[in-house]
């Protein structure tokens, strides 16, 4: 186990070197100058100057790129030049609200995508409705999957609210930036359901594709599973049908699963910030819609390195999680 995770962060370096300088690239080709857009179109030439100098951009290229990289390595991803203020800052403060978003979608996509996939590998009643459903759900774009939640749970049935985080003026500002741990933290049921409550859609839009994806995905792994050696031999020892989907065949149906759930992460960010957007949940999606419509080149930038680094390290967890499913993998 602690042989593949070694292997797997040394493989994440070069990975993490091409983000930063594929990224650095973007910022000297984009048509946004940065000095422009920090001191303004009509600042006069010497301010100009010394705010270039100050940035570094009147050195060599390359060693703005090492400048640029020790600087990232650090956590400093520039200034915003949007709200001015410092921009791994400003991600601290909205990214919990993005993988609160992230993480509940997970959930949902476990228990929504096992839920069909054993139901529909093992032939349980209404199967066949649960396969049309999960090729009507794989074909709906997300954009449309929100307007569909707000129209069923908000206009017609009145059951879940559709924008913001919580209805909530007092939420406490806790240290881990999850109002959901924070609310329980400071001993607020109250103010924990009703985050529950605006997070269940905005959850539930992310994580129906992805879930549905998973769902196919273990019921062919499992159809496989079931029939293989090992749970003919399992049944002729006189174990149940159950004794053996839990035993063996499901554990050696999980390796294409997590793949497949690593694999659909970086859709899920992506997706988790156009949700954002239509729900107006004040997360990394909101942010970087503002900052692109302002040309906030840093912002972008750094957010970019950000989710990078979050694919990366999702993708380390998953190969662990594997080995662990099937030591094999280790080997």
């Amino acid at each position: 186990m602690l042989l593949i995770l070694g292997r797997r962060l040394l493989g994440a370096f070069p990975v993490l070197l091409a983000l930063v300088m594929v990224v650095f690239v973007l910022q000297k080709v984009a048509p946004v100058d940065p000095v422009v857009a920090l001191v303004g179109e009509k600042a006069p030439p010497d301010v100009y100057e010394a705010a270039r100098h100050q940035l570094g951009l009147d050195r060599p290229v390359p060693v703005q790129f090492f400048h640029y990289l020790g600087h990232a390595a650090q956590g400093d991803l520039g200034t915003s030049t949007v709200t001015r203020t410092q921009v791994s800052s400003d991600i601290m403060k909205f990214l919990p609200v993005t993988l609160e978003l992230v993480f509940t979608a997970l959930v949902l996509i476990a228990l929504i995508g096992f839920f069909l996939g054993l139901a529909t590998a093992r032939g349980w009643r209404g199967s066949g409705v649960l396969r049309v459903v999960m090729i009507s759900g794989a074909s709906v774009p997300v954009f449309l999957a929100c307007l569909i939640a707000m129209l069923v749970f908000y206009r017609w049935l009145d059951l879940l609210p559709v924008t913001g985080q919580t209805s909530a003026y007092d939420a406490p500002a806790g240290p881990t930036g999850f109002l959901l741990v924070d609310s329980l933290l400071a001993g607020r049921p109250g103010l924990f359901l009703d985050d529950l409550q605006h997070l269940i859609l905005p959850a539930l839009c992310v994580a129906i594709g992805p879930a549905v994806a998973v769902g196919r995905v273990l019921r062919s792994s499992l159809e496989g599973t079931l029939r293989a050696e090992y749970a003919r031999t399992a049944r002729a020892k006189g174990l149940s049908e159950t004794q053996v989907l839990v035993r063996h065949a499901l554990r050696n149906a999980l390796g294409p699963v997590l793949a497949l759930m690593g694999l659909q992460l970086a859709g899920m960010i992506g997706n988790s910030i156009l949700v954002e957007a239509i729900f107006a949940r004040p997360g990394i999606g909101l942010y970087i819609s503002q900052s692109i419509g302002r040309g906030d080149f840093n912002t972008i930038a750094g957010i970019t390195l950000v989710v990078g680094l979050l694919y990366v390290v999702a993708n380390i967890v998953v190969d662990v999680l594997q080995a662990a499913a099937d030591p094999r993998i280790a080997m």
